[in-house]
C-alpha cells in the first residue's frame, strides 16, 4: 500500500514540475489502485473474499491501458510508418477515442458493481466493439514488418477481447475467468513486455529492432495468454493448457531478464529518441 501511494506522489511531483496536466489522470489511476489495495484487505477481513476490490483493480488497469495504450500504440506506429513512407497512418486521437474511453469506463464501473447483470453485458459488449474499432483505426496490419510495433497491437487486441468475453460471461455463455485472463495475462502481460523491451533498447542507446530473442519473448507471452484463456473455455483440457501457460509465461519474463538484464546493468550509450 505505501508503494502505490508513494508512486502516485512521485508521478504527481513530475506532473507539477513539468506542468503536464493531462497526466494527472495517471495520478488518479495509481491512487485508485492504492485504494483498491486497501479495500482488498478490508473486504477480505469483513467478507472472507475480495471480489469487488479485485474487479476494481483489474478495471483500473484496463482503463489505464486504454488511456496509455491509446497514446503510445498509434504514436509508435505512426513514427515507424512515416519512416517507411508507407502511407495509411493511424487515425489521430479524436472524439471517437473519447467516446470509446467513456464507454469503457462506464462498462467497467458497472462490471465492478454488477458483473452478471444483463445491462452490464450490453455495456461490456458495446465497449468491446468500440475498442476493436479503435484498434483497427491504428493501422496495425501495416506494421507486420516491425515486431516492436506489431506486438503493441497484439497486446492491445486483448483489451476488446476481454470486454467481449466478459459480456458473454454476463449472459452465462462463457466462464468469467476467460475475460479476466484476456485482460490480465493477455493485455497487461503482453503490453508490459512490449513496453519494457522497447524502452530498454531506446534508453540504453540500442537500435529499436527486435532480435530473435525478443521475438521469442513476444511469442511466449502471447502463447501463455492464449493458453490461459483456452484453459478457462476448454475445461477438459485445462490441466495441460495451464501447464503450457505457466511455462510460456515464466519463459517470457525469464527471457526478458536474461536478454535485457545485461543491457540495463551496463553504462548506457546515447539514448535513442
Amino acid at each position: 500500500m505505501p508503494f502505490l501511494l508513494t508512486l502516485a506522489g512521485v508521478i504527481a511531483r513530475e506532473v507539477v514540475a513539468g506542468r503536464n496536466w493531462r497526466n494527472l489522470k495517471l495520478v488518479a489511476m495509481v491512487s485508485i489502485l492504492a485504494a483498491s489495495n486497501i479495500a482488498f484487505h478490508l473486504e477480505a477481513f469483513a467478507r472472507g473474499s475480495a471480489e469487488y476490490a479485485t474487479r476494481l483493480a483489474i478495471g483500473t488497469l484496463v482503463l489505464l491501458l486504454a488511456l496509455v495504450g491509446g497514446r503510445i500504440v498509434p504514436s509508435f506506429t505512426r513514427n515507424w510508418l512515416a519512416r517507411q513512407r508507407a502511407g495509411g497512418l493511424p487515425a489521430p486521437f479524436g472524439h471517437f477515442d473519447k467516446i470509446t474511453i467513456a464507454a469503457s469506463a462506464a462498462a467497467l464501473a458497472t462490471w465492478i458493481a454488477l458483473p452478471t447483470a444483463p445491462a452490464t453485458g450490453v455495456l461490456l459488449g458495446l465497449a468491446g466493439a468500440l475498442q476493436a474499432a479503435r484498434l483497427a483505426r491504428w493501422a496495425g496490419y501495416r506494421s507486420a514488418g516491425e515486431p516492436l510495433v506489431l506486438i503493441l497491437h497484439v497486446g492491445y487486441a486483448f483489451v476488446p477481447i476481454g470486454f467481449l468475453l466478459q459480456a458473454a460471461a454476463a449472459f452465462d455463455l462463457v466462464p468469467a475467468t476467460a475475460g479476466i485472463h484476456a485482460w490480465t495475462a493477455g493485455a497487461i502481460g503482453t503490453m508490459t513486455l512490449a513496453v519494457m523491451t522497447r524502452a530498454s533498447l531506446g534508453h540504453t542507446g540500442h537500435d529499436l529492432a527486435a532480435s530473435a530473442a525478443t521475438q521469442l519473448i513476444y511469442a511466449l507471452v502471447v502463447v501463455a495468454a492464449l493458453a490461459r484463456i483456452a484453459a478457462a473455455l476448454a475445461t477438459a483440457w485445462a490441466a495441460p493448457l495451464l501447464e503450457l501457460a505457466a511455462l510460456a509465461w515464466a519463459g517470457a519474463f525469464l527471457g526478458f531478464a536474461i536478454s535485457y538484464g545485461p543491457l540495463l546493468w551496463r553504462r548506457p550509450k546515447q539514448a535513442v529518441a
